[in-house]
């Protein structure tokens, strides 16, 4: 049995980085947090903090914007992980730099946890987002560095405890907003079993420059089908309130930043299907719940039974 890569996670205490550091000390991997000296001692990140060091989690201090930091760092392990959030995934340009200068890197995983940025109909101000994304892969992809890319889809924690009701805090008992005919498949992904999933990836050979894509057959769901299972769990009826797509999209050029980048990814993913609307081939990517089907992920049905 080989050893287990070395995994440095930049960007590891933000919202899903935490789920990724976790999942690599828990597997085994010698773990390492990038973190800047002020978070260290943030009182916002204090809980976090003190988890990884629960954990065993090394930290090392540098910055994106450091590239001396950031190619010490990188050449204290094998696996770089990048989970930045969407304002600096353009600048991840700064770690193909310091990768191709430190040399000893096997495998890089950019900032995506997201759609497929390449399979997409998104419009603006969502398409974007998507496109600094879909820069950072064809650079990664010009520099020769081996890379996984993973589509991670919906996040359970941002669209299921609300059921996607934009400012509502539990699940609606009355009705509920629908985009489109809300027929469209979607995929909602526990971010514990995110975590997981990629970091069963770093050092596997059949995940070596794909997209790694986390679609699990029981987390796939249509609004309608979505809305449904939900009602039977509670026991009552709600009343569908369909906005149709050319309503949608009027809704969002009208919207203010942020309500409009919400709208515009429900446009993408509810409407257009964007999550589901292509087939997995083996030339580009490799579905996750089939490579390891040992994971006992979190179903949908089983993360709404939380809420009633």
């Amino acid at each position: 049995m080989a050893s287990k890569s070395k995994i440095l996670i930049i960007g590891g205490t933000g919202y899903i980085g935490k789920h990724i550091v976790e999942a690599s000390a828990k597997s085994g991997h010698p773990t390492f947090a990038l973190v800047r000296e002020s978070t260290l001692s943030s009182p916002a990140k204090a809980n976090i903090i003190e988890n990884f060091k629960s954990l065993g989690v090394n930290f090392l201090i540098g910055d994106l914007y450091d590239h001396e930091s950031l190619v010490k760092a990188l050449k204290q392990v094998d696996v770089v992980i990048s989970t930045v959030g969407q304002l600096q995934v353009p600048d991840q340009v700064k770690i193909i730099d310091a990768i191709k200068e430190a040399g000893n890197i096997k495998r890089f995983l950019p900032s995506e946890f997201g759609n497929d940025v390449d399979r997409t109909n998104a419009v603006q101000p969502v398409k974007s987002a998507f496109d600094d994304k879909v820069k950072v892969r064809r650079a990664i992809e010009a520099s020769g560095i081996p890379y996984t890319f993973v589509s991670s889809n919906l996040f359970a924690g941002y669209a299921l405890p609300n059921l996607n009701q934009f400012g509502a805090t539990a699940p609606p008992r009355d009705k509920v907003v629908i985009f489109g005919d809300g027929n469209a498949k979607a995929i909602f992904n526990n971010e514990n079993d995110i975590g997981i999933y990629t970091i069963k990836a770093v050092d596997d050979p059949r995940t070596l420059n794909k997209i790694l894509y986390i679609r699990p057959p029981n987390n796939i769901y249509s609004f309608n089908d979505l809305v449904s299972l939900w009602e039977r769990k509670i026991n009552a009826t709600l009343e569908r309130i369909y906005v149709p797509e050319e309503q949608l999209l009027k809704n969002i050029q009208e919207a203010e930043f942020p309500v409009n980048i919400i709208y515009a990814l429900g446009h993408s993913v509810y409407v257009k299907g964007d999550q589901t609307n292509f087939e997995i081939e083996a030339s580009f990517g490799v579905e996750a719940s089939e490579l390891y089907p040992d994971v006992k992920y979190t179903t949908v049905d089983e993360y709404l039974s939380l809420f009633v």
